[in-house]
């Protein structure tokens, strides 16, 4: 049984938390299915919208959907959030994604 079965199971035996979510989503996004993989982690946010690694891995997602302007929202609210909790680290990374996101938006209406 692959590692999504497994998590899904879970689910269908009731257990639905965050890092359930989140651990769905990370191997959605490995087997390139980025639709899956953000509905995932929505729900790893609604049910934990502190959880970091969730926001950094939804900007990425929505980002390489050509999401633009969801992924900046999103890192801009993670990074919120992050700093909240105290995880400088989560906060530092989205804001270098958040940077990159906008820089490639600036170039984009240059052109």
């Amino acid at each position: 049984m692959n590692r999504i079965a497994q998590f899904e199971e879970l689910l269908r035996r009731g257990r639905d938390d965050a890092t359930l979510r989140f651990s769905l989503a990370t191997e959605h996004y490995k087997c390139g299915q980025p639709a899956a993989a953000r509905e995932h982690l929505r729900q790893a946010l609604a049910l934990d919208p502190g959880y970091s690694a969730a926001w950094k891995l939804y900007g990425k997602v929505l980002a390489e959907q050509g999401l633009s302007v969801e992924a900046i929202q999103a890192y801009e609210q993670g990074i919120a959030l992050a700093e909240t909790r105290g995880d400088i680290q989560a906060a530092k990374e989205m804001r270098v994604f958040l940077k990159r996101l906008r820089k490639e938006g600036s170039q984009a209406s240059d052109r």
